[in-house]
């Protein structure tokens, strides 16, 4: 983790095996970092916490393509990517008005002092869906960029 008080904070993380990593450029306050335990079944049985940051940058970059799967679940709105060595789940996306948002799993950050997260359980539970898309739009990181390497 990269800390200055007059630029952005840069964090770091991936999956266990390297396969899939990312650096997110969080613009704006960092303070805290929310770090929201989704209650759905899927993120639980992954103990995936999410973060975002509506103005931040997300740069993915993915070794072997042919090792990542890609899970939909419930509205088919986000979709997981998962690690097919190691079975970590570094980042969620959704694609929203031909625009690419994303969260990702501070259990994945590399270096990260624990007390700079704000953690807390979120339910989404009855959200209908055109509200669920809305929410991500104003929230998650808004801009996302995939590479190969």
């Amino acid at each position: 983790m990269t800390v200055h008080s007059d630029s952005p904070l840069t964090l770091d993380g991936g999956c266990h095996c390297g396969n899939i990593s990312f650096t997110l450029t969080w613009r704006g306050d960092a303070g805290t970092i929310p770090a929201r335990a989704c209650s759905c079944s899927f993120c639980t049985k992954h103990g995936a916490v999410w973060t975002a940051h509506h103005g931040s940058e997300l740069t993915v970059t993915v070794k072997s393509a042919e090792r990542v799967t890609e899970y939909q679940q419930g509205t088919l709105t986000a979709t997981f990517h998962l690690c097919n060595v190691c079975g970590v789940v570094p980042l969620v996306t959704s694609e929203i008005e031909a625009r690419t948002y994303a969260v990702v799993n501070v259990n994945t950050f590399r270096d990260v002092d624990e007390s700079r997260l704000d953690r807390a359980p979120v339910s989404f539970d009855g959200e209908e869906t055109a509200d669920r898309l809305a929410r991500r739009a104003r929230g998650w990181i808004g801009t996302v960029t995939f590479s190969a390497k």
